[in-house]
């Protein structure tokens, strides 16, 4: 079975590793297969560490994508190319994510302590079924403190009413925490990742994050809020 961290950000924006240091970490403190970097709002970190691990002949797969702020809260956009316009409505943004050859995942799902997709917006999908306009899968296991403390409950109403695959992330910001939660699937490649995905056949793990200095992770919560602030700043600078 296959490991995958689909869930990782960078200094591209509130992660406090460079894409070099990133990689390096992935592949010799971790077992992962593939991983997706997904900086909020932007897709140049994914890319860049898709292209730097070919170059460097890793043994582990990277799809590029971006956390995008959508009105509803945070969608995890992987397999995209190009950054997507943020805060939009959310059925907006999943529509955008699959007409790039995306798919979406819903982060850290009914987390009050960060952007996240409430109970009624997936609700709401659930019961429209709408083509196009839909998350591909969830995020079951995410150790942070925003995806841990509401993680149970989104699993209990995933298995009774949505059935959406699972996946497991890190949403690390830390080198320690990368790979601290994963998806299991059949295979090792990115390209056997999303068959598993649309398959249904995924499996979300997780395992308690190793602890980071206080100082540091506060200092990284305080950098994280202001990551999409600072997106927006550069995008009305003109400036990427």
């Amino acid at each position: 079975m296959g490991k995958a961290d689909l869930h990782l950000h960078s200094r591209v924006s509130d992660g406090f590793a460079s894409i070099e240091q990133l990689l390096e970490w992935v592949e010799h403190a971790t077992d992962l297969d593939v991983i997706a970097v997904t900086d909020h709002e932007d897709v140049r970190g994914g890319l860049r560490a898709r292209e730097l691990a070919a170059r460097r002949g890793y043994r582990f797969e990277v799809i590029p994508g971006a956390e995008i702020t959508t009105l509803q809260g945070h969608v995890l956009a992987l397999f995209v190319e190009r950054d997507l316009p943020s805060f939009r409505g959310v059925e907006s943004t999943l529509a955008m994510i699959h007409d790039a050859g995306g798919i979406a995942i819903a982060p850290h799902p009914l987390s009050w302590l960060t952007r996240s997709v409430g109970r009624r917006t997936l609700d709401s999908l659930w019961a429209r079924g709408e083509a196009g306009v839909h998350f591909d899968a969830i995020e079951l296991a995410n150790p942070s403190p925003a995806g841990v403390r509401t993680g149970a409950k989104a699993a209990r109403l995933n298995a009774e009413l949505w059935r959406l695959p699972a996946t497991g992330s890190s949403d690390a910001h830390h080198l320690e925490h990368v790979g601290s939660a994963w998806t299991e699937f059949a295979g090792r490649t990115a390209e056997e990742l999303r068959q598993a995905i649309a398959a249904g056949e995924t499996r979300a793990v997780m395992r308690p994050p190793p602890a980071v200095p206080a100082g540091r992770l506060a200092l990284g919560l305080a950098w994280g809020y202001t990551a999409t602030p600072r997106k927006v700043v550069r995008m009305l600078g003109g400036r990427r």
